[in-house]
């Protein structure tokens, strides 16, 4: 298990997503769809938030397409699409958080679950922590 400052990229969900499915890979024309809309959505956001249009922070959605700590709620799910659970119970994040829980549970008030061992808490609004389990921790 790992705690993370950058979360998952948006393909990384889709083909999870898309493999839990439909058991295989996504072919080329069904991961360009994904991409086209995913741009659509991006660009559509941006423009309708001009201060994120200019900030430093335009790369994460137009470049990299990966989650990162202080994005809003609707900012996670504009990339990553609605979670596959979200819980408020203290309990099950702290199961989740692990040996991280002492220093996660001191914003998050929620957690949302994502494919390939995704954990995302949020403080209010905001992506405060991240862990994911299945990867080794770095050294």
């Amino acid at each position: 298990m790992q705690r993370a400052t950058i979360g998952p990229r948006a393909d990384s969900i889709y083909n999870a997503r898309f493999v839990r499915g439909y058991s295989r890979l996504p072919t080329f024309d069904e991961t360009a769809k994904f991409r086209d809309e995913l741009a659509s959505r991006v660009s559509d956001y941006l423009t309708r938030h001009p201060d994120l249009a200019t900030s430093p922070r335009a790369s994460q959605f137009r470049f990299e397409r990966r989650v990162d700590l202080g994005m809003t709620k609707e900012e996670v799910t504009l990339l990553l699409g609605a979670p596959d659970a979200a819980t408020a119970d203290p309990d099950r994040m702290k199961a989740s958080a692990a040996m991280f829980w002492p220093d996660v549970s001191k914003h998050a008030k929620e957690m949302w679950t994502y494919p390939s061992g995704w954990s995302l808490y949020f403080g209010a609004d905001r992506l405060v922590d991240i862990t994911v389990r299945g990867k080794p921790p770095i050294e």
